[in-house]
Formats: structure tokens, sequence, C-alpha cells
């Protein structure tokens, strides 16, 4: 296990050019994950759950750059700028999507922080689900108009939201982390 200690080097280039390439690719992502969300919206009986069933996309690139690099920082900044280079591809929700990347990168952050930067490896990413779930589900309720909802449909897009999150920004971050780390890209 690497601890924050072990790694207060700083940034190095190298580090600084793989968080770009990241949110280069996830930005692109990110924009083309777009459809998804309003194809589902545009079905009456799943347009509530759009927004729940397809987040879990949208809070990928943090983890992965919390988990590659293990930085403090690395995964707010990776979130932020994925949507600085999804609103740049002309995003549907124009500037407001960075309001979301830096909620959505921040809520992220804090599950690694809550380790003390000391885990960045299933329990990291496991705390980091739950914090990104918990703070993106309250930032809907307020933003998003989720508070006209009744309880029983809050409780289902509540799971919804956990299973998308969990399985995206958790089980599949932590597989594209094992096939990086196997493919020696990022030796230490």
């Amino acid at each position: 296990m690497q601890t924050v200690q072990e790694h207060k080097r700083g940034w190095a280039l190298r580090d600084v050019i793989f968080l770009a390439i990241i949110a280069i690719f996830f930005g692109v992502i990110y924009q083309v994950w777009g459809a998804s969300y309003y194809a589902l919206a545009a079905i009456p009986a799943l347009k509530p759950f759009a927004n729940d069933m397809t987040i879990g996309v949208w809070l990928m690139a943090g983890p992965l750059a919390g988990v590659l690099l293990r930085k403090v920082g690395a995964t707010l900044i990776g979130e932020v700028l994925a949507a600085v280079v999804e609103m740049l591809l002309f995003s549907s929700w124009g500037a407001a999507t960075l309001l979301y990347g830096f909620v959505q990168g921040i809520s992220s952050e804090l599950g690694f922080t809550l380790t003390g930067y000391k885990n960045w490896d299933k329990v990291g990413l496991t705390l980091s689900v739950i914090t990104s779930t918990l703070i993106t589900f309250a930032w809907d309720l307020f933003n998003s108009g989720y508070l006209a909802y009744k309880p029983g449909l809050l409780i289902a897009l509540f799971i919804i939201r956990l299973i998308s999150v969990g399985f995206f920004a958790g089980i599949l971050v932590y597989l594209i982390k094992v096939l990086v780390e196997k493919s020696g890209l990022l030796k230490r």
C-alpha cells in the first residue's frame, strides 16, 4: 500500500501528461455518453431514472486519475479537466458542466481523503463510490428538483445511482487500473 508520504515528490511532467490524457479521453466519452442520457430520458417511463442510470460514467475520470497517479488532488483535477474538455466539445449543458465536474470531482476526492490518502485500491475506491453517490445525490435533490419526488421514488433513484456509480466509477475503474498496472505503463 502506498501512502502520501511515499509520494510527496509532487507532480512530475509525466503525471501532468497522463492526467491530461485521462481528461481528454473521458471528456470525449462524457460528450458522447450524453446521447445515452437523452435516449433514456426520451422514454417516458425511464425519464426520472435517466440521470441516475447514466451518472456512473460521468464519475470515472476522477477516480481513475486518483488510483493511477496516487496524488492528492488528482481525483478532483482529473474530473474538472474532463468536464472542461466535455464543455469545449459543445456539451448541451454548457458552462454548468464545469460546476458539475467540480461537484463530482470533490465528491470522489473525498473518498480518498477519508483514507488519509493511504489507500488507492479497493477501500479508497469504495469510499469514493459512497461519497460520490451521497454528495451528487444531495446536489441533485436541490439542483435537479429531486425534492419534488415522493420518498419511494427517491429511494429507487438513490439505489440506481449507487449501482451506476459502483459499477462504472468503482468496478470498471478498478479493472482499468489493474490493466494499466499490468501493462507497465506507470512503473513506479
